[in-house]
C-alpha cells in the first residue's frame, strides 16, 4: 500500500467506554430528577454528537467538532432539564446537575491529547451556551437565568472540569520533566540533526556554506550602497576575524584584529553599525574612503561582520545604513547557522579520525608487532645452516617493517590537525617532512602564509588534501624529490605539491581513488584542483582557493627551504 494512503479510524474502547457509563449515568439521574421518560431524548442527543469522536478520535476536524456539539447538546439539555425538574420539586435550577456530569468527558479526552487550548475553548463553549438557554428559558414565568441556585450548580461544574483540566495538564509536564531527567545524548542528537538535515533541504539553494552565503550577502549589499571593497569577517578565536568573503577590483588586507584600537573592533563589542572615514585595511593608501562596519548579531551574540568601503566621503548616510542592516540582520542568522553546521561536522570528522587511530593502534599494529617479535625469536633459534630460511625469514621482517611504517605514517596522518597558533604552513610542512624522511625523499618547502587565518574547516580540508598529494607521490611515483609550496593570503590560498617520478599516467588504481577523495574536498571548500604534468617528469597538483592577491604591502610572512 503506498506511504500515502491514509490509515482507516480507529476506535478507541477506553474513550467509548467512558462515554458509555457516562451517559448510562446520566439518564439515570434525568429520569429520577425528572420522572419523565420524554426528557431522555437529550441524553440520545448526546450520543449522537459524541458519536463521530468515537468512531474516528483521530480526524482532525470531525472528532473536535464532534466534541463541540456535544457540550453544546450538553448546555440546552442541562437547561430544559433543570426547568422541567421545578415541576418534580427540585427548585432552584439544581435540575441541571443531573445532565452536567457529563462535561467532564469532552474535556478529559482534549486533557488526554494534549489540547489544552480546546478544552478551554470547550469550557468557553459550554458556559456560553448555559447561560443563552438559560436566558430563553422560563421558570414560574420568570427567565431560569434569574435562579441563583441554577447559575451556582453551572458555575460549580465548569469550575470542576476546569480543574480537571489544570491537573491533566500539570501531570502532563511533570511527566515530562521526568522523562528528561535521564539525559539520552544520542537520541537527542538524531533528532536535532534529523531536524538539521530537514532544514538545510529547505534552505534557499540547499547550502550550509558560510562562504556562498558570505558573497551573496555581498552581491546585495552593492545594489542598495555604493560599494568598492567589501567583506564578510567571521571570528576564529583568540581576539582574531577570518575573511569569509570578499569583494572589490583590489585585494584588501583588511584589519583582523578584534583588540586593536578600530571600527572594527568598536562593531564587534558594541553590536551597532559603525561608520569611520578611515579605510579598514592595513595597508591602504590616503585618500578619501568610507567606510561602513555592520555586526551580524544573532540573538545576543556577534557571529561576523560585513565591512563595505567606498572611495568617495560621507558614502554611507543614515538612510543607506538602514538598508544595509534591513540585509545584514536576516543574513545574520542564516551564518550562524552555517558557522555551526561547519563546527558540528569539524568535531564529528575529528572524533571519526581519533577513533580509526586507536583502532589501527589498538589491533593491526600491535599485531604486526608481535609478528615481528616472533620473526626475530625464529631467527634467534636456527642453529641449523639453513641459510635459505634464514634469509626468506629476514625478507618477511622487511615486509613487517614496511607494514608497521606505513601504519604509523597512517596513524601520524589520521592525527595531524591544523594547530590554532601554527597555523596551515606549519602543518603541511610537519607531514611532508616526516612522510620524506620515512620514503627516502628530498624535501623542498617553500612557505608563504598571512598573520590572517582561513576558516577552520577550510584549513582541514587543505591539509587532507596536502597529506594525500604528498602520501600518493611517495607511494606511486617513485619520486626522489618533492617540493610543496604553500600560500595562503586569505581568502586566497594556494598549496602545490610536485614530484619527478613516473607520473601520473604511471599511477596505481588506489592512487586514482586518492585523486578523486582530492577533488571532492576541494569542492567541498569551493575551491579548485588542478592536475597537470611535471617537465621534465612527474607530476604537479595544486588546489587553488580564491583569487590571486595582490600584494600591496609586506605581510608577515615565512619562507623555508629545507630537505
Amino acid at each position: 500500500m503506498p506511504a500515502s494512503t491514509p490509515s482507516p479510524p480507529q476506535t478507541q474502547p477506553l474513550a467509548a467506554a467512558a462515554r458509555a457509563v457516562l451517559l448510562a449515568l446520566v439518564a439515570a439521574l434525568t429520569l429520577f430528577a425528572t420522572r419523565d421518560a420524554a426528557q431522555l431524548w437529550w441524553i440520545a442527543l448526546l450520543g449522537v454528537a459524541g458519536l463521530p469522536a468515537v468512531l474516528a478520535p483521530q480526524h482532525r476536524l470531525l472528532a473536535p467538532i464532534s466534541r463541540f456539539a456535544e457540550v453544546v447538546v450538553l448546555g440546552l439539555a442541562a437547561s430544559q432539564v433543570a426547568a422541567d425538574t421545578h415541576l418534580t420539586g427540585v427548585t432552584g435550577g439544581l435540575g441541571a446537575s443531573a445532565v452536567l456530569p457529563y462535561l467532564a468527558v469532552p474535556v478529559t479526552v482534549t486533557a488526554l491529547r494534549r489540547r489544552f487550548r480546546e478544552g478551554a475553548a470547550l469550557l468557553v463553549v459550554s458556559a456560553a451556551t448555559l447561560l443563552v438557554s438559560a436566558a430563553f428559558t422560563e421558570v414560574g414565568g420568570e427567565p431560569q437565568l434569574g435562579q441563583l441556585g441554577y447559575l451556582t450548580v453551572c458555575a460549580q461544574w465548569l469550575i470542576l472540569a476546569g480543574l480537571g483540566l489544570y491537573t491533566a495538564g500539570m501531570l502532563q509536564r511533570v511527566m515530562r520533566v521526568r522523562g528528561e531527567g535521564k539525559p539520552q545524548p544520542y537520541a537527542e542528537a538524531t533528532r536535532l540533526l534529523t531536524q538539521l538535515r530537514t532544514v538545510a533541504r529547505q534552505l534557499p539553494g540547499a547550502t550550509l556554506d558560510p562562504g556562498g552565503i558570505s558573497e551573496h550577502l555581498l552581491e546585495e549589499l552593492r545594489v542598495v550602497a555604493k560599494t568598492d571593497r567589501g567583506a564578510v569577517l567571521s571570528a576564529s578565536g583568540g581576539g582574531r576575524l577570518v575573511v569569509l568573503a570578499q569583494i572589490g577590483a583590489d585585494r584588501v588586507d583588511w584589519e583582523t584584529t578584534l583588540d586593536a584600537d578600530s571600527a572594527i573592533a568598536d562593531a564587534w563589542a558594541s553590536q551597532q553599525p559603525t561608520t569611520s572615514a578611515r579605510s579598514q585595511a592595513r595597508s591602504r593608501q590616503s585618500g578619501e574612503v568610507s567606510a561602513l562596519i555592520v555586526p551580524l548579531v544573532a540573538g545576543v551574540r556577534t557571529v561576523g561582520l560585513v565591512v563595505i568601503e567606498a572611495d568617495a566621503a560621507h558614502a554611507y548616510p543614515p538612510p543607506v545604513v538602514s538598508r544595509v542592516t534591513a540585509l545584514t540582520g536576516p543574513a545574520a542568522l542564516r551564518l550562524e547557522a552555517a558557522l555551526l553546521f561547519d563546527e558540528v561536522r569539524s568535531l564529528a570528522t575529528n572524533e571519526e579520525r581519533q577513533r580509526l587511530a586507536r583502532e589501527i593502534h589498538d589491533g593491526v599494529a600491535q599485531e604486526l608487532v608481535m609478528v615481528g617479535y616472533g620473526i626475530d625469536n625464529a631467527l634467534a633459534t636456527v642453529h641449523d645452516d639453513a641459510e635459505e630460511t634464514a634469509d626468506s625469514l629476514r625478507t618477511l621482517r622487511q615486509e613487517v617493517t614496511r607494514v608497521i611504517t606505513e601504519l604509523r605514517l597512517s596513524l601520524f596522518e589520521l592525527r595531524s590537525e591544523v594547530d590554532r597558533h601554527g597555523g596551515l604552513a606549519a602543518a603541511i610542512a610537519e607531514y611532508a617532512r616526516t612522510v620524506g624522511a620515512s620514503g627516502g625523499l628530498r624535501v623542498h618547502l617553500s612557505l608563504d602564509e598571512s598573520t590572517a587565518r582561513l576558516p577552520a574547516a577550510t584549513e582541514a580540508e587543505l591539509l587532507r588534501i596536502a597529506q594525500e598529494a604528498v602520501t600518493n607521490a611517495r607511494k606511486h611515483a617513485g619520486a626522489a624529490n618533492l617540493w610543496v609550496t604553500c600560500e595562503v593570503d586569505p581568502p586566497y590560498a594556494q598549496i602545490e605539491v610536485s614530484d619527478d617520478g613516473h607520473g601520473i599516467g604511471d599511477q596505481r588504481p588506489e592512487g586514482h581513488y586518492g585523486l578523486a577523495i582530492m577533488a571532492e574536498r576541494a569542492e567541498r571548500i569551493r575551491g579548485r584542483l588542478e592536475i597537470r604534468p611535471r617537465q621534465p617528469s612527474g607530476t604537479t597538483v595544486a588546489v587553488v582557493l580564491g583569487s590571486s592577491p595582490r600584494r600591496d604591502s609586506v605581510r608577515g610572512s615565512t619562507a623555508a627551504e629545507g630537505e
